[in-house]
Order: structure tokens, then C-alpha cells, then sequence
């Protein structure tokens, strides 16, 4: 009697799988279902006139090297900004967006230029009142510690601290980067509680020669 040898070794399977597909990559305009994305920044009375003479400096790098398209609403008093099919970034309209409501704030253009060319860089806004509640000559002294003689002090803070300042009445602007931010911040909060512009010099040189060290 004849007995057949099984062999014991597995078939080898053979693949029936299809080939993976090859999506390519998706474009900024597509990445929201194709949605144009606006934002508004809303012009204050004071910086109508302003945008009006700095109009071509704000429009040029918004639309011919971020690829936003900007307008200004006339009835509605607000700059109107949204993306393009050719937009190469979509986070290009929120640079856009803060580098207008930078220069409504108060800002030079070429100081809030720097929000559409370096990432870390903010806006920090605050009172004079969420220091310290001033009313009268005292708030009106405040004002001139934080100024200095013909802007000598807020000059010193901005060069410092590699930060730029607006003072507008009794709100302060401080455009940099976050650990330079608050190192002006300081500084300014110390004059506003009665510090004398040389204390406040003085500090801001330790400070400068130890950020100097870590870096």
C-alpha cells in the first residue's frame, strides 16, 4: 500500500491587494473645502487719516507677497481681507490681520512690517488703570515718567529691549517677542508705580547683560 507524502510548507499567498493610490498634496485654498476665508479689522477715527497716506505701503506686501487680497470698506470703516486661489500659506491672512491691526494701534509700518516676516513675534496691549488706579495730575504724571523728556525713556525701554512702545493716552502697546515683552512690561509697570526713570534704567542693564549671557 502506496501512501502519498503531504507536504507540510504553506503555499505562498499570492497578493491580490491594489496598488496604494497617489493623492496629490492638497493646496492652502483646498485645505477649507475650498472656502474663501475673510477677517476685518476695524479702522478707529483717529488712524483714518494715516491709513489713507500709508495705503500703498500696507497694500504692496499683502497682496503681491502674501497673496491676500485687501480693501478698504468705506461705508463700514473696516479693512477687508480674504484668501486667494493662490495663496501659498493659509496662516498668511492671520499675519495679515495683525500686521493692519498693529499699525491701527498705532504702530509704523515698518515696525509692524516685522509680523509678516518673523513668526514669534505679538501684540500685548494693556491700561494704566490695571497697574495702578491713577486719576487727575497723578495719571497725567504717569504718563510723562513713561514718556521721559521728549520720548528719552520709552526710547531707552524700546532699544533695550529690542521691543517696540505706543503710549496712546492711558493704553500701552508693546510689539516684540514674548520674553522681551515682558521685560518692557515690567519696566514700564515700575514707572507707572513711581519708580524713577534711573532705578528703572539701571534694572533694565542687569537684565539686558543677563538675557546677553544666555544667549
Amino acid at each position: 500500500m502506496e501512501v502519498e507524502a503531504v507536504s507540510t510548507q504553506p503555499k505562498p499567498v499570492v497578493s491580490t491587494l491594489p496598488p496604494k493610490p497617489h493623492f496629490d498634496p492638497l493646496k492652502p485654498h483646498e485645505m477649507n473645502d475650498g472656502r474663501v476665508q475673510f477677517r476685518k479689522v476695524s479702522v478707529p477715527p483717529h488712524r483714518y487719516s494715516p491709513l489713507k497716506k500709508a495705503w500703498m505701503e500696507i497694500y504692496t506686501p499683502i497682496y503681491e507677497q502674501m497673496k491676500i487680497d485687501i480693501r478698504m470698506n468705506l461705508k463700514a470703516r473696516k479693512v477687508e481681507l480674504k484668501t486667494r486661489a493662490d495663496t501659498p500659506d493659509i496662516s498668511n491672512l492671520q499675519k495679515c490681520a495683525d500686521f493692519v491691526h498693529a499699525f491701527m494701534l498705532g504702530f509704523d509700518v515698518i515696525d509692524a512690517i516685522a509680523l509678516l516676516r518673523v513668526d514669534e513675534l505679538y501684540v500685548e496691549s494693556f491700561e494704566i488703570k490695571d497697574v495702578k488706579t491713577l486719576r487727575g495730575e497723578h495719571l497725567s504724571r504717569a504718563i510723562g515718567r513713561l514718556s521721559g523728556k521728549a520720548g528719552k525713556t520709552k526710547f531707552a525701554i524700546e532699544n533695550a529691549t529690542k521691543t517696540r512702545i505706543v503710549i496712546a493716552d492711558t493704553k500701552i502697546h508693546i510689539l516684540g517677542s514674548f520674553a522681551n515683552i515682558k521685560i518692557a512690561r515690567d519696566s514700564l509697570c515700575s514707572l507707572i508705580l513711581g519708580s524713577p526713570a534711573g532705578k528703572v534704567y539701571s534694572k533694565l542693564r542687569a537684565v539686558t547683560a543677563r538675557l546677553a549671557e544666555r544667549f
